[in-house]
């Protein structure tokens, strides 16, 4: 088994102002906030949040409407140059066995939007509405595979929707049986430079523990070796990592969530469980959404990053706020020889209109985290500040005509919603930091 850094979990409580907790609902980051849709509590929800990570706040939008989709669970929401595409997730009846429950949001907009495809003859071959199937965008295309198809069963369909003509086409589907995962839903899937990688969930009423990629090169399917890596798993979430892919959570029943993050590392083909730092223990969760956000967690299944190393960590010539870092060290006051020695930023949040200094004044300040403030603290972000090079105040990091402050993100993942549920609680969330960010 491959050695992984560690990292730290961190519980973010949220207020009364956003979603309640649910599971099987929908979720994906985009130019730094994360959207969340749908899912269920005690019933199947329909409501629409979006989540600023810098700003620590959730927005509800608009769900109504003729191009609004309907209460949903176990869909798919994956992002596009601008625009949310949800896919399936109705609840079964007649009424879904001859529509193609496919939805738009316009981000710009901030509204659902009817989608109309670019060629004149008809589409005669679509998918049928589906849960707990994958969606994930590769190139100017949206892969989706599999899903729980009612009267059906798993199945085994391997669909690709064209973002620019807004067409749907099967994939491969002369070797699918023989040469691919076969029947699924309740799976995993995230895409990584050319390629798709789907590891295991349900087929049948079987939990798998195989592991798939799908090169959209060659459009053929290889399995991959996974005798070092997670047992059979159902309801978890995958996301791409560096040149790693992450796995947390998820179970081999419904009543059996577990909180195992796994790495399974692209170049050397090898598994690895990632261990907590001490005092940080993360949560049990199945039928949860995970959502990755920083520089380390852009896709670069498209257009490559214009920046890397040194020059993400300028904008305009000028030094970012903070860069991506979080390591052990002793800061006794904080009331473990283990704290971790992280900073907060959150703008009109933690610091209102304070000047932040060199960072080594306020790690060492006890103040900073023991005044006034210190009730705010725990819904801010953490992060290293090692990268100040003179006074920065608040009005010069928000001044968006300057820079842009969703490139200011660190990288963290963030877990949402999940079971087992609190009810009509706030969303559970939590925020994992890889001490290699």
């Amino acid at each position: 088994m491959s050695q992984s850094s560690p990292c730290l979990w961190t519980r973010l409580p949220q207020s009364s102002q956003s979603p309640c907790d649910r599971f099987k609902h929908a979720c994906c980051s985009y130019d730094g906030n994360v959207y969340i849709l749908g899912g269920r509590d005690n019933s199947c929800l329909r409501d629409f949040w979006r989540y600023s990570v810098v700003c620590n706040d959730w927005t509800e939008l608009n769900c109504t409407g003729e191009a609004a989709p309907e209460e949903l669970e176990e869909h798919s929401m994956v992002a596009h140059e601008g625009f949310l595409y949800v896919f399936g997730g109705l609840l079964d009846s007649a009424y879904t066995k001859w529509r193609c429950p496919l939805w738009v949001f316009d981000i710009a907009k901030q509204k659902w939007v009817h989608y109309q495809r670019k060629t004149g003859s008809p589409q005669t071959e679509m998918p049928t509405n589906r849960k707990g199937h994958s969606a994930v965008v590769l190139g100017s295309a949206m892969l989706l595979y599999g899903g729980f198809v009612d009267m059906k069963g798993s199945s085994q369909d391997f669909w690709s929707l064209d973002f620019g003509t807004m067409t749907w086409s099967l994939v491969n589907s002369s070797q699918q049986s023989s040469l691919g995962p076969g029947p699924r839903h309740s799976h995993s899937a995230m895409a990584y430079q050319s390629c798709m990688y789907l590891f295991g969930g349900l087929k049948g009423l079987r939990e798998q523990r195989d592991f798939w990629t799908w090169n959209s090169t060659n459009h053929m399917w290889s399995s991959l070796k996974n005798k070092s890596g997670p047992s059979r798993l159902m309801g978890h979430s995958a996301v791409a990592y560096k040149d790693s892919m992450l796995l947390f959570g998820g179970g081999e029943s419904q009543n059996s969530p577990n909180n195992c993050l796994w790495r399974y590392n692209f170049t050397t083909q090898t598994w690895g469980q990632v261990a907590t730092l001490p005092g940080s223990s993360p949560p049990d969760k199945i039928h949860h959404c995970c959502a990755g956000l920083g520089p380390s967690y852009k896709s670069n299944t498209g257009t490559p990053c214009s920046s890397s190393g040194l020059q993400s960590r300028l904008l305009d010539g000028r030094v970012k706020p903070f860069k991506n870092k979080c390591f052990p060290a002793p800061l006794t006051f904080l009331g473990s020889e283990v704290a971790i020695e992280l900073e907060t930023f959150s703008p009109d949040k933690c610091y209102g209109r304070k000047t932040l200094t060199e960072s080594s004044e306020l790690v060492n300040s006890k103040e900073c985290l023991m005044g006034n403030d210190a009730h705010r603290i725990e819904n801010c972000l953490t992060f290293e500040n090692k990268a100040f090079r003179r006074q920065c105040t608040d009005e010069d990091l928000l001044n968006e005509e300057d820079r842009d402050m969703t490139q200011h993100l660190p990288d963290l993942m963030l877990v949402l919603g999940g079971r087992p549920c609190t009810g009509h609680s706030p969303i559970s969330m939590w925020q994992m930091t890889l001490t290699d960010s």
